[in-house]
């Protein structure tokens, strides 16, 4: 599903759907793809889970995985991501909202009110006495950037006593305007609590958008929830963290683009690369704090670093937040012809004491075959709506810096209720009329749409016969009727400026703030296999060493490190699955025998490759 913080525009503005004459629309998603493609994968722990957790239990959200770590939570109902608020005080977040564990909205969801996530701790062993002086603290936030709650939406936790094995009410968050995180800490002191097997749950209730048109109903009411800590020997005060973490994501290094093509970028490296690297962190505790910051760039084909440079130490006031520039002097550079991968590594060296699992982030930047202003996640849905809207177009401005050709036009569009947005329309490429679309380059009509099968939903449609481009062009759609689109949107990377939309007669630009996730492919003719093929030229590598191998082997697989929700597995010659764990660089093998088996590649639910291993001893 990542990225430079910015701050938008009120929600209300944003995604909640009006329904009258044409208009712009952005609504929340009806399925979340990431979240599908990874439902069938599960972190596997070494060992066998103890029937109860020993305190301190303690969760800042800040790992890789889209789902709770199963280590800590029985279930993964909840999104963990770093997209729907820009308010976080660490990086990663746990967003309740009306979408299942399968990506779907809740099969229960209806428009007058329903249980939806659930978030609930593995068994603790909480046998201590009322004077050990236990609390539960959190941070939670309503709304973000995704849908506020309704009056009648809640989050609510709830404690579990074994001995009665009942669910108790211990807290409940009902709608207010949205104002960033807010500290919560309740003490534990019931002696129906006090025992092993402990458990306690955040569960959120949610309610459908009343429409008449079932394309825009989709995922609303969310909740955010961060920095979750349950200990002994604390007090009622005891809000504050001793952490320095990352507060965001590291975006994009271009200026521009989240990603292009390698030889367009060749063209103007100079103009388009950035001359920092914008990062975003935050001082939790309530004392000054020092920080070193460190920055890598490694390019991932030829396993080699590319740049590194330490920004030196900086002193952190308390409570506070801090938005840095580190002055980059590089730009890429790599020997292929036609594709770079180069993963970006920032890093904060705090005092021992300090939480380690937020305190990096990283980035890939993408040189392929595709022009995208988008991260590649949609958290919700973009469209024009309403009365009038027959024959309204939308057109993304994009800009080619040689003379290429346009191949195709990849496009997300999101899964809708009941698939009521798999409408005809105008695939349509214009040139540049004073800063506006002109005149039509080329269409391909009656074109449906279609979400993809792919990553995060694009579906490639391919131009025949090509359209040469230089400089300024404008690539989307003119949609038969009036019914929303639901085109994937970006809502965390900001561009406006570069969208517009017609209705009645007149381009207007857009005032949303995100991206409409829109991509034009140009270079070589698309070896197509299949209607939404989206494989460029690019051969993908599977690379695995060493092998034979020891207790652990390093993994490069092109389509895994793009993915969110990739794994790797490995079998026996039986076809016994041994390890299933989600994709990393490095792989821990230590607990297999000597002998041979196959290491299976797959993101989402497609197998993208397999090699075969040796393990010696």
């Amino acid at each position: 599903m990542i990225r430079n913080l910015v701050r938008y525009i009120a929600f209300p503005l944003l995604l909640f759907p009006m329904i009258c004459k044409g208009q712009e629309v952005v609504t929340g998603l009806q399925i979340n793809r990431l979240v599908k493609e990874g439902a069938s994968q599960k972190l596997i722990s070494k060992g066998i889970m103890a029937d109860t957790i020993e305190i301190p239990f303690f969760d800042d959200f800040s790992s890789e995985s889209l789902s709770p770590d199963p280590r800590k939570w029985s279930d993964n109902d909840v999104f963990i991501n770093d997209t729907y608020s820009d308010k976080q005080i660490t990086i990663g977040i746990a967003t309740f909202d009306a979408i299942d564990n399968l990506g779907k909205l809740y099969e229960t969801a209806n428009t007058e009110g329903f249980e939806a996530d659930h978030l609930t701790s593995q068994p603790l062993n909480l046998k201590y006495s009322p004077t050990d002086n236990i609390y539960l603290s959190f941070v939670y936030e309503a709304g973000g950037l995704g849908d506020p709650p309704e009056l009648k939406d809640s989050l609510t936790l709830q404690f579990y006593a074994p001995v009665e094995a009942k669910w108790y009410s211990a807290w409940k968050a009902t709608n207010y305007n949205p104002t960033g995180f807010r500290a919560v800490i309740i003490r534990i002191d019931n002696p129906r609590y006090l025992l092993k097997g402990f458990r306690f749950r955040f569960v959120n209730w949610a309610s459908l958008a009343k429409s008449d048109d079932p394309s825009i109903v989709g995922n609303c009411d969310q909740w955010n929830v961060d920095y979750v800590y349950l200990n002994r020997n604390r007090n009622a005060a005891d809000t504050i963290f001793a952490d320095v973490a990352f507060r965001g994501p590291v975006r994009s290094l271009l200026k521009t683009h989240e990603a292009m093509p390698w030889k367009q970028f060749e063209q103007v490296y100079l103009q388009e690369m950035g001359s920092v690297i914008p990062i975003h962190y935050r001082n939790n505790d309530d004392i000054v704090r020092n920080v070193t910051r460190g920055f890598e760039i490694r390019d991932m084909y030829l396993h080699t670093v590319s740049y590194s440079f330490s920004a030196g130490a900086a002193n952190i006031d308390p409570l506070s937040n801090v938005d840095y520039n580190a002055s980059l002097i590089y730009t890429y550079n790599s020997s292929n012809n036609d594709s770079a991968l180069f993963r970006v590594t920032c890093y904060l060296k705090t005092d021992d004491f300090d939480p380690k699992v937020n305190d990096t982030v990283k980035y890939d930047q993408v040189f392929s075959n595709y022009f995208a202003y988008d991260d590649g996640t949609s958290e919700g849905g973009y469209g024009i709506n309403g009365q009038g809207s027959r024959n309204a177009m939308v057109a993304n401005r994009f800009k080619s810096f040689m003379q290429d050709t346009l191949r195709a036009v990849s496009i997300c569009f999101n899964d809708s209720y009941l698939n009521s947005n798999r409408r005809a329309f105008d695939l349509m490429i214009w040139d540049d009329n004073n800063d506006l679309p002109g005149n039509v380059l080329y269409s391909v009509p009656d074109l449906i749409a279609q979400p993809g099968e792919g990553n995060n939903g694009f579906y490639t449609y391919v131009l025949p016969d090509g359209v040469v481009v230089n400089d300024v062009f404008y690539a989307g759609w003119r949609q038969h009727s009036e019914t929303f689109l639901n085109a994937g949107y970006d809502i965390n990377t900001p561009n406006k400026g570069r969208q517009f939309y017609w209705i009645n007669g007149n381009w207007f630009q857009t005032q949303k703030e995100g991206s409409i996730m829109i991509r034009p492919v140009v270079g070589h003719k698309l070896k197509v296999t299949s209607s939404d093929d989206t494989a460029g030229p690019v051969k993908k590598t599977f690379r695995l060493w060493p092998n034979p191998a020891g207790d652990y082997i390093n993994i490069y697989f092109e389509d895994l490190i793009l993915s969110r929700a990739a794994s790797v597995t490995i079998i026996d010659l039986f076809g016994r699955e041994l390890i299933r764990v989600p994709y990393s660089d490095r792989i821990d093998i230590s607990s297999l025998k000597p002998g041979i088996y196959t290491v299976i590649a797959t993101a989402g639910t497609r197998r993208v490759g397999s090699v075969r291993l040796i393990k010696t001893k």
